[in-house]
């Protein structure tokens, strides 16, 4: 097979100083990310002046593009893992031929499992997602739209992280930011002006999506980056077992997510619309910075793939300590910023109910005091996905929002009520954190043990 001169870009993973490395792949990772959240909060925020049942209408639709999310990071984080592995190693054709196998792998499985029997069952899958009587229409008009732009969403996020892997995160971001400015644009436009309601919020969102789609479409042809060819996909059991390999995680991240989502939805409907559209406000002031978490993370995972590709083992441990250290300190800074501006932070998006805004604030203090435990939780799971330990990674992306959210949340609300499901996810975030030491401690004694065999 030929061989390719890596581009200097690649070089510099190996040889420049970490911080401004990371650092220049982790910026725009971050824009990206805040953006991706950024939908849903904008969505919510003009949604709000339609109504408590409205606004939880939104949070029931999350389940639905958590996970429309986790198809497209599935192939996303599946073939870019590989993709930066083989970039490491100089093998540039076996990166194209994954580029492409992923990117269609991704819309076909969205149109054919999502799309179409979404559209056909919608009202079915609303009320299964958690929607009262009350929400029901709402979230049906909501999610049509959404199943309709689920295939360009899901294709959109693959080739986001298909150029962030290369180590072209400026370029995704570019085409992440102009459709979210086009959906802040949009919704006021088509809720109020257009009198569509939450249709309009959903079919800006859409739209917006789509823009995005096209844009980073062009931009993996740009800039020596991975060009999307027909001729270049190759579906074969092989490069799906490789898929699995590196995104797995992430589906079992974002499809554990969704699980407890629906779960939360439904739990939360026992203490009325307000519980779940104050749920759905604190979740998406929460992904907000944690999405600013991943974000950073995904600026040091091109550099973890390249250089344990590469064998570099030391150069990987030096960018994991530092990426750690700048986002504790952020995420330090993020919650006693939410704890002391919780009334307002919450007040933007709850309208003019009062039993959403009391329930809210409670559930975002929470929430803040174990949040900066979650940076050691994601970047760890972020470094084993990246070198290919399916199996470790797995296990902690299922862990804060599934293993331990689901169960706490059915013992507090036994225990406490309301102040038990407010409880949850901190006592999760604590016990995930209590799973990621001994796994990073591990992959670091094997890192030591492969440089010993190597030297």
């Amino acid at each position: 097979m030929e061989e390719h001169k890596l581009p200097d870009k690649y070089i510099q993973m190996a040889e420049a100083p970490l911080p401004g490395v990371i650092t220049r792949l982790a910026i725009p990772g971050i824009v990206v990310n805040l953006i991706s959240t950024f939908y849903n909060m904008v969505d919510t925020f003009f949604v709000s002046g339609l109504g408590t049942s409205a606004t939880g209408a939104v949070g029931i639709s999350n389940a639905l593009m958590t996970t429309i999310q986790a198809v497209g990071l599935f192939f996303g984080h599946g073939s870019g893992n590989f993709i930066s592995r083989q970039l490491g190693a100089g093998k540039y054709e076996n990166a194209a031929q994954m580029a492409a196998t992923g990117f269609f792998s991704a819309i076909l499985s969205t149109t054919l499992c999502l799309t179409l029997p979404g559209l056909i069952f919608i009202q079915p899958l609303a009320v299964l997602l958690g929607a009262t009587p009350t929400i029901l229409p709402f979230a049906c008009d909501y999610m049509f739209y959404i199943l309709l732009g689920a295939p360009f969403m899901a294709a959109t996020l693959m080739l986001n992280n298909l150029l962030r892997f290369q180590g072209s995160s400026f370029s995704s971001m570019i085409g992440m930011a102009s459709g979210a400015l086009l959906n802040a644009v949009l919704d006021p436009l088509l809720i109020s002006v257009f009198d569509m309601g939450i249709s309009g919020a959903a079919l800006a969102t859409m739209l917006s999506q789509i823009l995005s789609f096209v844009i980073l479409l062009v931009m993996c042809g740009r800039k020596g980056n991975i060009p999307i060819k027909l001729r270049n996909f190759a579906p074969s059991l092989g490069s799906y077992k490789e898929m699995l390999r590196g995104g797995v995680p992430s589906l079992c991240r974002q499809a554990i997510g969704g699980v407890s989502s629906i779960y939360v939805n439904h739990t939360a409907g026992a203490f009325g619309d307000a519980a779940i559209a104050a749920s759905s406000i604190v979740q998406r002031v929460i992904m907000f910075c944690a999405m600013a978490l991943i974000g950073f993370g995904q600026g040091f995972q091109p550099v973890c793939g390249f250089n344990y590709g590469a064998k570099n083992f030391a150069r990987v441990k030096q960018a994991f300590y530092f990426s750690l250290k700048v986002t504790v300190i952020s995420l330090v800074v993020f919650a006693g910023a939410e704890f002391v501006f919780a009334p307002q932070i919450i007040g933007w998006f709850s309208g003019t109910d009062k039993s959403v805004l009391e329930i809210g604030i409670q559930m975002l203090r929470f929430q803040c005091v174990t949040f900066p435990l979650l940076s050691i939780v994601v970047l760890t799971s972020m470094m084993l996905q990246t070198i290919g330990s399916v199996a470790r990674a797995s296990l902690l992306s299922l862990a804060w929002q599934g293993l331990f959210m689901i169960p706490s949340t059915l013992i507090l609300i036994s225990l406490f009520g309301l102040l038990g499901f407010q409880l949850a996810l901190p006592l999760s975030t604590l016990l995930s954190f209590f799973v990621a030491l001994p796994l990073l401690f591990a992959t670091f004694k094997n890192m030591r043990e492969q440089e010993m065999a190597l030297a």
